[in-house]
């Protein structure tokens, strides 16, 4: 593997995201606090929320995308590429997974390197060049490597309480026993719907910047960063002639997925977890020039 290149503009971005992230919970959660509307126990609970979101990542992705992990004997080929990549990428090999849908994809899940699972399509594979699914699949080790399921799950430990404390609040406010002083319950859900809102903002950038630091880690595990422009420019071109209805049916996944499937009917459109592929496709050309140049070696 290349020796990797740290790009500091998107490090910085990321960090920033983080920190404006960590304001606005702190805003919310002394918000709360001073509301007195049981923070203890909420806390507890998406502790639960998250410790089950963390431990459980993978079984509930592969369940909820009807993913199923296969053995070497029955796709030798894909599981060597893997394995072959994973060493280059200085990881052990993750689980191995085939997802049956018209939609051309890839993902990765898993707490960390060691529990990793990283899931193509069979759609994928037939419409990739070998070299090109290589590219896909180093670019989902690279958010293994980069241990970024941990990362989103501190990332949205509190907007899960924002949730929470959103959806609730009317049927808590009913029932609050407040006769005097305002009802707390119904300032603290406009106050979660707000937080919920910044909060999946930011989360929803940094889940883009993670797709460009994916990008990346995919050029220097390869070396060949035109193969995964050439895969996106596929999938993307692929994906407009799927049906609305099968990229419905897995849309519950496209936060995981290389590209994701917008059916056009959602608003992940408007917020969306993945950069515009342009912007993709400009990153991993100036890598590209990076590689060729022998920048930062």
């Amino acid at each position: 593997m290349k020796r990797w290149k740290r790009d500091y503009g998107l490090t910085m971005r990321v960090w920033l995201t983080m920190f404006l992230l960590f304001l606005v919970y702190l805003i919310f959660l002394a918000v709360l606090s001073m509301l007195g509307v049981g923070l203890p126990f909420l806390v507890v609970l998406v502790f639960l929320m998250a410790f089950v979101q963390y431990f459980f990542s993978d079984r509930l992705v592969l369940w909820s995308t009807r993913a199923r992990v296969i053995e070497p004997e029955e796709y030798p080929e894909l599981h060597r590429m893997v394995e072959r990549l994973a060493s280059e990428a200085e990881i052990p090999k993750p689980r191995v997974a085939i997802m049956q849908s018209p939609v051309p994809n890839a993902f990765a899940t898993g707490r960390s390197p060691k529990h990793a699972v990283v899931a193509v399509t069979d759609s994928i594979m037939r419409l990739l060049s070998p070299r090109e699914l290589e590219a896909v699949i180093a670019h989902e080790l690279s958010h293994v490597k980069n241990r970024d399921v941990l990362t989103l799950t501190i990332a949205s430990f509190v907007a899960m309480i924002a949730a929470l404390v959103m959806n609730n609040f009317l049927f808590a406010s009913l029932f609050s026993g407040r006769d005097r002083g305002g009802n707390p319950w119904i300032i603290a859900g406009i106050v979660a719907i707000v937080v919920y809102f910044v909060a999946q903002l930011l989360i929803m950038a940094l889940s883009r910047y993670r797709e460009f630091s994916a990008d990346r880690g995919s050029a220097y595990i390869t070396g060949r960063p035109k193969d995964l422009i050439s895969a996106l420019e596929k999938i993307s071109g692929r994906m407009d002639h799927v049906p609305p209805e099968q990229k419905r049916a897995v849309e519950s996944a496209n936060a995981f997925f290389i590209i994701p499937a917008l059916s056009g009917s959602t608003l992940m459109e408007l917020f969306s977890t993945h950069p515009p592929l342009e912007k993709r496709i400009a990153a991993l050309e100036q890598v590209e020039m990076e590689l060729a140049g022998g920048a930062g070696y």
